[in-house]
């Protein structure tokens, strides 16, 4: 169980003026949902849970019941290796979703642990299959999500499979840039919450390669680095060592 979390229930009024005023809401929701469409859908999420920063939301072997939207805040997610390592699997935000590494035992298969103070709305799964059933549109939605960490799972067995160690660094940043624009941050400036060692596990990289790769990117002009905040000076640049077209 999660070491220390606060609980709140939230009046299903308010929680749907909070959902149709957030800012997250087209990543979170689907969209397009009629009235009474709208109506069901506050019934579904009607629990907030706070997390403090180091704590876990849940742990591998953890009976798996909800799925979670981050509403603030910053996760990481890890599995412990055969020699007793944790390896990071991926860093979520504002606006995704948590837990469904238990969907298909009934059990967590990994550690779920808050990077910062956050909060995440409860989806409780049994009953988002049966409002799914009711409302296709949510059952779309959802596979849709799906499919995006599938993709994003693609991309990373890409990145410790073919790209060296600036390519690694380079496609990190960029991701990270793409989601915080996604909701509505500066693409080019932003404040890391994992520490350069968890970057290091994501990526398959030592720590010492990572912290030589953020100097080179600082010393050729691409970034600009102070303690845990970056500023991306040449997208452009980034996205060329990558493969990608600059936009």
């Amino acid at each position: 169980m999660p070491a220390t979390i606060a609980l709140h229930p939230v009046p299903i009024d308010k929680l749907r003026v909070a959902c149709s005023t957030c800012g997250l809401k087209e990543l979170c929701l689907p969209v397009g949902l009629s009235n009474e469409e709208l109506g069901k859908l506050d019934h579904l999420v009607t629990l907030r849970r706070t997390y403090r920063k180091g704590t876990n939301m849940y742990r591998a072997g953890d009976p798996f019941d909800a799925l979670y939207a981050v509403r603030f805040g910053f996760f990481k997610t890890t599995v412990t290796a055969a020699d007793g390592r944790d390896q990071v699997t991926g860093f979520s935000m504002a606006g995704e979703l948590l837990g469904m590494d238990g969907i298909g035992t009934d059990k967590h298969t990994c550690d779920a642990v808050a990077l910062e103070d956050s909060e995440v709305c409860v989806i409780p799964y049994g009953r988002l299959e049966e409002m799914s059933r009711e409302l296709h549109s949510l059952q779309h939605h959802f596979h849709k999500v799906m499919s995006r960490e599938i993709v994003r799972d693609h991309g990373v067995m890409m990145l410790l499979g073919s790209m060296r160690a600036e390519e690694r660094l380079a496609a990190f940043l960029v991701n990270l840039s793409q989601r915080f624009t996604a909701r509505g941050y500066s693409p080019s400036e932003f404040y890391l919450r994992m520490t350069r060692e968890e970057i290091g596990s994501y990526l398959g990289l030592k720590l010492e390669t990572v912290s030589r790769v953020f100097s080179k990117f600082q010393g050729e002009g691409m970034i600009s680095v102070q303690q845990k905040h970056v500023r991306i000076i040449d997208i452009p640049r980034l996205r060329k060592l990558i493969g990608q077209r600059p936009c």
